[in-house]
């Protein structure tokens, strides 16, 4: 078999292959704006104490308390990671990304042909945007800091012959893993490519790893996993990840601890608390993170994590094939929890609506590619 010689720059890196010639680009040749990062996401849910509760177990500290509005923060300064508002229903609203300077808003804003507004609640400003989903994006500026909190110190490890801890003994406290930040969120859709355009051309985020379903290379990618471009700068592997499924919808958020012992020391606690465990621990591919997943009471998804890869805005997107054991590198297989592929009446109703639409990319070809995945 013949290599593409574009797959070189990833061998050893993060990929066994990158981009053939004529496949999707990585990125937008001159975007409207870049982004720096992930500010917040949000949500509405029904019961706030309850949210409160589990926010703590998963190691969040609580920013702003109301009988309306829960903020959550991180231990590192900066903004808060989760801003949830009372409503009737649980249901993620969307990601709100934070831009460099106000200048940029400016710009976005004109290109939309939109205003750039006060957010009076989070003392910032800002734009709102809609995706090809019709979901609300927000880009914010301008954004009050929060100074840290005392942090959770990673532990000292002796790594073979290297000896960094003696005379001394490794006792973890079975507590909750302190969350340092918010890492990334990942969301399904069934317009794949119109929202990976629409992220790369406005927001000026580079795909780090393409996926796509089993023998369907040809038709193009249908996971991307996308960070932002600092420049030379390292920026997280990933800060959104888009994937090709029947519906619109959050699938999870994660949110990064100090090491491998908070993540495991974090999740005993949470078991104990009686909260309910998706998957976990393992370490990713694509990111390279370690791992563990779990559910909220209102069901969604969310992951504490540690030692996720950094790149800079040199390294091109890899591809690869998409498989349910292609996951992680090591761990326990994956549930079918964490994949959401259990053929509830609600998944069925989506799969069917999504197929009858003209306008979706999930297709019936692409529905066979997805039961590949999960099989696989």
């Amino acid at each position: 078999m013949t290599v593409p010689a574009t797959a070189d720059a990833h061998v050893g890196l993060h990929s066994e292959d990158g981009a053939h010639r004529g496949e999707r680009a990585d990125r937008a040749v001159d975007p409207v704006i870049k982004v720096e990062d992930l500010a917040w996401i949000e949500f509405e849910k029904p019961d706030l104490d309850r949210a409160e509760r589990f926010a703590r177990d998963f190691g969040f500290s609580v920013a702003l308390r109301t009988g309306r509005e829960l903020h959550l923060r991180g231990s590192w300064a900066g903004s808060v990671c989760v801003v949830i508002r009372k409503a009737a229903q649980s249901r993620y609203i969307g990601p709100v990304f934070r831009a460099a300077d106000a200048v940029d808003l400016d710009r976005l804003a004109r290109a939309h042909d939109t205003l750039v507004r006060t957010n009076a609640e989070m003392g910032c400003r800002e734009v709102l945007l809609r995706n090809p989903d019709g979901g609300p994006v927000r880009v914010v500026a301008d954004v009050p800091q929060l100074s840290g909190l005392p942090d959770q110190e990673a532990l000292t490890w002796n790594q073979g012959s290297q000896l960094s801890r003696i005379n001394r003994v490794q006792r973890p406290a079975r507590e909750p893993a302190r969350v340092q930040r918010l890492g990334h969120v990942v969301v399904e859709t069934p317009r794949f490519v119109a929202n990976l355009e629409w992220y790369l051309r406005n927001l000026g985020l580079i795909v780090s790893d393409y996926l796509y379903f089993p023998g369907q290379r040809e038709r193009g990618p249908t996971m991307a996993f996308i960070r932002c471009d600092r420049g030379s700068t390292p920026a997280d592997h990933h800060t959104l990840a888009l994937t090709l499924g029947p519906q619109s919808r959050y699938v999870h958020s994660a949110y990064q601890v100090a090491d491998l012992d908070a993540v495991a020391a974090g999740g005993a606690y949470l078991a104990e608390q009686g909260h309910h465990h998706a998957w976990g621990i393992g370490r990713h591919i694509q990111g390279s993170q370690i791992f563990d997943y779990w559910r909220d009471p209102d069901h969604l998804m969310v992951e504490h994590f540690a030692d996720s890869d950094k790149f800079d805005n040199t390294v091109p997107a890899g591809w690869a094939q998409m498989g349910a054991s292609g996951l992680s590198q090591w761990g326990p297989s994956v549930t079918l929890d964490f994949l959401d592929a259990r053929p509830t009446p609600q998944l069925i109703r989506a799969v069917v609506q999504a197929l009858r639409e003209p306008e979706n990319e999930f297709d019936v070809n692409r529905f066979l590619g997805l039961l590949k995945v999960a099989r696989s």
